[in-house]
């Protein structure tokens, strides 16, 4: 198994930080579809992915890396449930096949966050 000297070389942060740049544009091109409110939730969440995976990383114990693991879990799920509520909304249908793509990448975060 690799062991791994910083946060940015674990394929899990990788996959999230993409997640996190894909959602954001996502939100410019969608952006007069979607609620202030709403765009600014799913911004957080997506990021917040990556972050707590890079803080449990620097926070040098096990029980807190699996504790924001947890936490980074719950934040991908969090924005496949926006993403799932976007999907059903007349006004996005033209984003259909980016909001699916989306959906995979965060539940692949939440697979490999899972293992």
């Amino acid at each position: 198994m690799a062991t791994y000297q910083r946060f940015e070389d674990l394929p899990v942060w990788r996959e999230a930080i993409v997640l996190a740049e894909r959602v954001e544009d996502f939100i410019d091109a969608a952006k007069d579809r979607i609620t202030w409110s709403k765009r600014d939730q799913i911004d957080r969440a997506s990021l917040s992915v990556s972050n707590n995976i890079a803080e449990g990383f620097e926070r040098g114990t096990t029980n807190e890396l699996l504790a924001f693991l947890y936490i980074a879990r719950g934040s991908a799920g969090e924005v496949r449930s926006m993403l799932c509520f976007f999907e059903r909304r007349p006004k996005l249908r033209d984003f259909i096949s980016e909001i699916s793509n989306l959906k995979s990448t965060a539940e692949s975060c939440s697979r490999q966050l899972r293992g």
